[in-house]
């Protein structure tokens, strides 16, 4: 979706923000984007090792069985 913004689409984001939110306003903003990524990054994280625990706990267990 955003693969083919470039620098100058993305200068235009950028300003289109300042004008609407005001320079006082971005930095907290910026923040609370930046929280919200690293939460998402985690859950990911955590969704992504609980899978490959069940697999490995589905092996041993198919290995065991044999």
């Amino acid at each position: 979706m955003f693969q083919n913004i470039g620098i100058p689409g993305l200068i235009l984001i950028l300003t289109i923000a300042l004008i609407v939110f005001g320079p006082s306003k971005l930095p907290e903003i910026g923040r609370a984007f930046g929280s919200t990524l690293r939460e998402f990054k985690k859950g990911t994280k955590e969704l992504m090792a609980d899978d490959e625990q069940k697999k490995v706990n589905a092996e041993e267990t198919a290995a065991i069985q044999k």
